[in-house]
Parts: C-alpha cells; sequence; structure tokens
C-alpha cells in the first residue's frame, strides 16, 4: 500500500504575501512535494483560520500546515480538532494558547522593536491596519537578506489590522496540543524576541527545534533550506509513522 505524502499549506503572516514562500515551495517541488501558499487575509484571526480551513478541505489527503509569524496563531486555530492535519510547523511563528494573541506574546519578552518602526492607518470598516515603513523594512523585517529583495518585499507587503493582532486565540484546544510540531527560527529576529520562539516551542513539545545563527525575521525568504529541512522533517515522521502502522495490521 502506497502511503500519501501530505501536501504542505503554508500561511504567511502579517507584513508578507503569499510570495514570500517563493524560495520554500520551489525547493519543495524541486523534491516532488506539493505545496500550496495561502493568500492568508491578515483581518482577523477567527476569520483568517477559518479561510485557511476552507483551503484545506479543498485538498485531497493529509496536509502539514506551516505558519509564518503571526500565521502561527491562523494555523494553530485552523489546525484545531482537524484530522486532515498531520503536522505544524512553525517558522518564526507564534505558538499560542487559548487567548493569547499576537500582541500578548510580543509582550512576553524584551526585545522587539516593530512598535517603532510601523505606519498606522485607518480602516473604513472601523479601526486600524499596520504597516512597516519602507524605510524600516530592510533591517526590521529582513535583515538577512539582500537590500533589492528587501525592497520588494517592502512594497508588496501585506497590511494587516489591529484587531488580527490583539485577537486572542479563540480554540479551547490549541492544534498542538495534539498534532506534532516541528519549530524553525533566527536568533537576530527584531520582531518577536526569540526568547518567545524558545518558550513556544518547549511549551508545545516540539519533535524538533531549529535556531538559525544571525536569520531575520524573514526566514522563508533568507533561510529557505533550514525551513524546508523542517518541513521534511515533519512530513517524513508521518510517512514512517503510517508505513509502521500499516505493516503492524498486515501482520
Amino acid at each position: 500500500m502506497e502511503i500519501r505524502k501530505p501536501t504542505i499549506v503554508l500561511v504567511h503572516g502579517a507584513f508578507a504575501e503569499s510570495a514570500s514562500w517563493n524560495g520554500v515551495i520551489e525547493r519543495l517541488q524541486a523534491k516532488g512535494v506539493h505545496a500550496v501558499a495561502v493568500a492568508n487575509p491578515l483581518r482577523s484571526l477567527a476569520g483568517d483560520a477559518q479561510y485557511v480551513r476552507d483551503v484545506i478541505a479543498s485538498i485531497d489527503g493529509p496536509v502539514v500546515l506551516v505558519g509564518h509569524s503571526y500565521g502561527g496563531l491562523v494555523i494553530t486555530e485552523a489546525a484545531s480538532r482537524n484530522e486532515q492535519v498531520v503536522g505544524l510547523v512553525y517558522a518564526s511563528a507564534f505558538a499560542p494558547e487559548t487567548g493569547e494573541s499576537a500582541f500578548s506574546l510580543s509582550a512576553t519578552a524584551p526585545g522587539s522593536t516593530l512598535g517603532e518602526s510601523l505606519a498606522v492607518y485607518p480602516v473604513a470598516t472601523g479601526g486600524n491596519e499596520f504597516a512597516i515603513r519602507i524605510d524600516a523594512f530592510h533591517e526590521q523585517f529582513a535583515a538577512d537578506a539582500p537590500e533589492a529583495q528587501a525592497a520588494l518585499m517592502a512594497a508588496t507587503q501585506r497590511p494587516v489590522t489591529e484587531a488580527a493582532l490583539t485577537d486572542g486565540l479563540p480554540t479551547d484546544r490549541p492544534a498542538w496540543k495534539d498534532i506534532p510540531s516541528w519549530h524553525v527560527f533566527g536568533d537576530q529576529d527584531h520582531n518577536i524576541p526569540v526568547a518567545v520562539f524558545r518558550a513556544g516551542a518547549e511549551r508545545a513539545g516540539s519533535r524538533g527545534t531549529t535556531e538559525v545563527a544571525g536569520a531575520s525575521h524573514a526566514i522563508s525568504v533568507s533561510q529557505p533550506d533550514a525551513v524546508v529541512a523542517t518541513i521534511a522533517a515533519a512530513g517524513r515522521a508521518y510517512v514512517e509513522g503510517r508505513s509502521e502502522t500499516v505493516g503492524a495490521s498486515a501482520q
């Protein structure tokens, strides 16, 4: 019996967009792995997670769900009690408990300089949204990426609403409590303190944690090999686990 490889579903976070996964997708495709990058709306945590659930439901077969930054909250909500999701990868991402938000988690350790780099705009439907100032984007978000690449990222960034960043995780059963997780992040992240990533990985019982020296917040762009290796570990664990199950049932 052939074991189906999981589809990799990639969820970007605030101030990024789906093309931020291009380097990761290129490497996965070269390995024969199917991947889908979701256009995360960045409007509200519950709404964003529902959209990701809809994408997952459109896929035939198991899924490894990957989140970057705020996308970690989204995948934690979207995968809650979702049997189709067989692995979680947190790439420079929050791994929240019930009720925790991006804002509240960022404040649990010192070191973030994001607040001083933001521009704030009113939203016609109410509230505000945030973007990183163009002049601050390279150093703040993607310091280890080439300047020209960071300039493109700054111009194409997706603003995020204040509501999305302050929404607490709705589910009473965060997905990492039931689904194995892997974590990869850099030690030079200016958006989210590295201590937040370390604590999240430990709390989630990480099956594998990779801390990349010198890596910025934009780890999927600047360090795609490290991200792909982490995703591959998640996919391999599922396939090996299924193979053992099938082998045992055949005896």
